[in-house]
């Protein structure tokens, strides 16, 4: 049995806490912190008992069923209080929140203007707005601190920034687990949709890689 004893800051002071350590402003997120990363190391260090090895020596040993194969993977994300996801595929890399300029004579609806990631211009693409979700809905979905990111994606030969309102990050899953959209969920919304999967306390739209990708080519156009 480990007697090692972490102590987990990042639930006390930290975002899963009442964030009041001095560190967040530097680091944004405990997971940048060299203490979080200190924390990790010693516990992968830790001594494993006997039992916990043969418990999940058993697992392992256990053949795995057709519906727990999880085939699939996708990143899920939040747009007002709609929890969605896509493809991991389709993404290249996540960034900080930044505000779009406008282009001059572009009023295309879903696209915000363009932003500059890493010295890369890219277009700015309101899902809310292809999706017809509102925005404001989703400023209370939540009792934990959220950061906004711009996820940074590829379909085809071009590349989009889209803004979100919160990351709950990659998702692996089984393919024959994903379920009909509800009838409830609005029409602007449902037709992008090819399903949806229950993951924890959440129920995540499967968004159609192929439609989405073909709005945003259509709305450069």
């Amino acid at each position: 049995m480990s007697t090692t004893i972490i102590e987990a800051c990042w639930n006390t002071i930290g975002v899963n806490g009442d964030q009041s350590c001095d560190k967040l402003r530097r680091h944004v997120h405990c997971r940048n912190c060299e203490v979080y990363a200190a924390a990790a190391q010693q516990n992968l260090q830790r001594p494993v008992g006997g039992d916990y090895q043969k418990e999940w020596a058993e697992h392992f040993r256990q053949a795995a069923s057709d519906n727990q194969q999880q085939d699939t993977s996708c990143l899920v994300f939040r747009i007002g209080r709609e929890w969605l996801s896509l493809p991991t595929r389709m993404f290249v890399a996540v960034a900080p929140i930044a505000r779009p300029h406008r282009l001059p004579h572009r009023a295309a609806r879903g696209l915000s203007g363009i932003v500059n990631v890493g010295g890369t211009l890219y277009p700015c693409m309101s899902l809310a707005d292809l999706l017809g979700i509102d925005e404001s809905e989703g400023e209370a979905v939540t009792h934990r601190h959220t950061f906004a990111r711009l996820l940074l994606a590829q379909w085809e030969d071009q590349a989009y920034a889209l803004p979100v309102v919160d990351l709950h990050g990659l998702l692996r899953y089984a393919s024959g687990s994903v379920q009909a959209p509800a009838a409830t969920i609005n029409k602007g919304l449902s037709r992008f949709l090819s399903g949806v999967i229950s993951h924890q306390d959440m129920r995540i739209g499967v968004l159609d890689e192929a439609l989405i990708g073909y709005q945003l080519a259509r709305t450069l156009r």
